[in-house]
């Protein structure tokens, strides 16, 4: 299952990565130019490069390296940042494709027993539908949290709260509020979501909405446990950022480096993917006992 998982990931962003390298080809051709950012950065080349880009090139910029990369992609969720649109393509099928490979993988969890290769491929088949149901009402949650709360989080009551504040340290932690309020309600939704998941799967349900109420009623009855899971969860998570934060590679050489510096990066991602797994595979173990 990770390994179907990383490959999804892999498969879904090499397209992107082919159309960025070309770009990249074509504007160094053979120069001198090419040969200087071949053995290192090359900074006032890429800035070059960034200001005549379009579409997913805007994504090569330096943010991208190391650790960067992860604050990066907080950032835009915080701040609910939009998307170049062949990325948001992007991100859209990927999402699909987890849609339909989760319903795979709690079935596997379920039964605590290999299912094999055709066993995996019939529970994803069975449940893909109702899954990709339910994540059209998560959409839903996802864009009034993106658009209408984020907007009135930090366009209306964090511009109220700070208009007559002159201490950069208020208005820094008044910022630090608003995105611990935001970041706990888009956790709230995944949560929600995923209990949704597994009451699909494990109880075979075809409504997506039922299934919905269905978690928030397992949520209310059984809160600690699903609060203390969800903590444990956040802080495998945050460990491995910690780690990541400390060990990851920044700009270097070209030659055998590059490529350790590839490979631990893409070592990170997939550790990133195992947690997710984790995650669902909790989530499954917590509810499975009381729903006996």
């Amino acid at each position: 299952m990770w390994v179907a998982a990383v490959a999804l990931s892999m498969l879904t962003a090499l397209p992107l990565t082919l159309v960025v390298r070309d770009s990249v080809a074509t504007q160094l051709g053979s120069s001198l130019r090419a040969e200087a950012v071949a053995g290192g950065v090359d900074y006032e080349w890429w800035q070059e490069f960034a200001d005549q880009a379009r579409g997913v090139e805007r994504t090569f910029t330096p943010v991208i390296i190391g650790f960067a990369a992860s604050l990066d992609a907080w950032s835009r969720l915080l701040d609910a940042s939009p998307l170049p649109a062949p990325v948001a393509a992007a991100l859209a099928i990927y999402l699909g494709g987890w849609i339909v490979l989760s319903g795979g993988v709690i079935e596997r969890y379920s039964r605590r027993r290999p299912l094999h290769a055709v066993g995996f491929g019939s529970a994803c088949g069975r449940t893909a539908g109702r899954l990709l149901r339910l994540a059209l009402a998560a959409g839903m949650a996802y864009w009034i949290l993106f658009t209408l709360v984020h907007s009135w989080l930090f366009d209306t009551w964090y511009v109220r709260l700070t208009r007559d504040v002159d201490a950069e340290s208020t208005t820094a932690a008044w910022r630090l509020s608003c995105y611990l309020v935001f970041g706990a309600l888009v956790a709230a939704v995944v949560t929600v979501v995923d209990y949704a998941k597994v009451r699909i799967v494990v109880e075979d349900r075809r409504s997506a909405v039922m299934a919905l109420v269905a978690a928030l009623r397992f949520i209310a009855r059984h809160p600690s446990q699903v609060a203390g899971l969800w903590v444990l969860n956040g802080l495998a998570l945050l460990v491995v950022m910690a780690v990541w934060a400390i060990i990851a590679p920044g700009v270097g050489d070209a030659g055998a480096g590059l490529w350790v510096r590839v490979l631990g990066t893409q070592l990170y991602l997939a550790v990133r993917i195992a947690i997710r797994l984790a995650a669902l595979s909790s989530a499954t173990a917590l509810f499975q006992p009381s729903s006996r």
